[in-house]
């Protein structure tokens, strides 16, 4: 690389540091602050809370990289015009497209960046969060069962509980059920204990007595039992999860057949569109750098400052994610369409290429052409 390459992709790389953390920060506070009332209400231990941020992490990153080597590019071409460091170089014979080598380069950088927290990092992160979060919401100990508090863990049921042994057993129970309409359940136990069950945690409930209430006949129905089992897997979501298309692996996705993904719940359009994503995602990286170097091209100078040209350029980008948000729609109900993952690529392609020849002076010859 020459001097000017090794200079330039320097100060990019400098200033896309410094925008991804000052923007994963402010991505990661904002999650972090709704996940802390999440969990910690819930009675989860801060050591809980920090877990679950840090495998949130990967994704935020995800999201910020693109708007990262963006600005980064922007900030650079910006600064450079200002020191007049642009016009040097396009005195000594550098074309814009001659200009725009170490930008490609930079992008391709942190496209191998994405390309790993896509194919790897994500998956594995997403994967271990999903559990995590199962774990959490079958703790129903931690979640519902408070001693001495009454609890109202869904509507139109309430919980209590005197006491909760070292053991794990409780102590006086009572619980009220009037999820039906017209009919109040109402159940009072000497003792109880939580034990696994097919949909979720079951209570099973000892020595103790049921009153039923049903308000159109105005009927009290007394039952004593010895036990009695009450499922409270719905008040804490089902037994286990439901496997999420983003967690696999991308060998998983690559050689998925139908029915593997018919016992996880995934239809194949899923399967295939996630893994286009996988490879489509990390190619924006170089299309933003190139868009948001390029438009600085575009206008003459201006006391106002180059405002006009960088709001063009992130119109352009919003609508290319406009597309990109309504071709994944198709993509998602028909397995033939995953291809379309691509199409935010090629209009950014376009898009980039069309600012490159504007700015060449060739956009503005053919205009003149035209208007001759």
């Amino acid at each position: 690389m020459r001097q000017f390459d090794r200079y330039l992709l320097f100060q990019l790389l400098t200033v896309f540091a410094f925008f991804s953390l000052v923007l994963v920060s402010v991505y990661w506070v904002n999650r972090a602050a709704r996940l802390f009332d999440a969990i910690v209400g819930d009675g989860q231990s801060f050591w809980v809370f920090l877990e679950l941020s840090a495998l949130t992490l990967p994704n935020v990153i995800r999201i910020v990289l693109p708007l990262s080597a963006f600005a980064a590019a922007v900030y650079v071409a910006i600064r450079l015009s200002r020191d007049n460091e642009m016009v040097v170089m396009q005195g000594v014979g550098l074309s814009p497209a001659r200009l725009l080598r170490p930008v490609v380069l930079f992008g391709l950088i942190v496209a191998l960046m994405l390309s790993a927290l896509m194919h790897v990092l994500m998956p594995l992160s997403r994967a271990q969060l999903n559990e995590r979060q199962v774990e959490i919401a079958e703790n129903v100990t931690a979640r519902l069962l408070r001693a001495g508090e009454f609890l109202e863990p869904a509507d139109d049921i309430v919980v209590f509980v005197r006491e909760i042994t070292p053991e794990g057993r409780l102590v006086d129970v009572f619980l009220s059920d009037a999820r039906q309409q017209g009919t109040r359940v109402e159940y009072n136990a000497a003792s109880a204990l939580l034990a696994p069950g097919p949909q979720g945690p079951v209570l099973v409930m000892l020595d103790g007595v049921a009153l039923v209430y049903t308000g159109d006949d105005r009927r009290l129905t007394t039952i004593v039992f010895d036990d009695l089992t009450y499922d409270v897997g719905g008040l804490v979501g089902p037994a286990g999860r439901r496997t999420d298309v983003r967690e696999l692996p991308t060998r998983v996705l690559t050689a998925a057949e139908p029915e593997m993904l018919a016992g996880m719940r995934i239809s194949l359009a899923e399967a295939r569109f996630e893994l286009m994503t996988r490879h489509a995602q990390p190619l924006l990286a170089v299309l933003t750098s190139l868009i948001g170097f390029t438009a600085i091209f575009l206008g003459q100078f201006s006391r106002m400052g180059p405002w006009r040209q960088v709001l063009g350029a992130i119109v352009a980008l919003a609508v290319i994610q406009f597309v990109s948000n309504a071709t994944a729609g198709m993509a998602l109900r028909d397995a033939a369409l995953a291809g379309m993952a691509f199409v935010p690529v090629v209009l950014g392609g376009l898009t980039a290429g069309a600012m490159l020849l504007w700015a060449s002076g060739y956009g503005r010859a053919l205009l003149h052409r035209v208007g001759a």
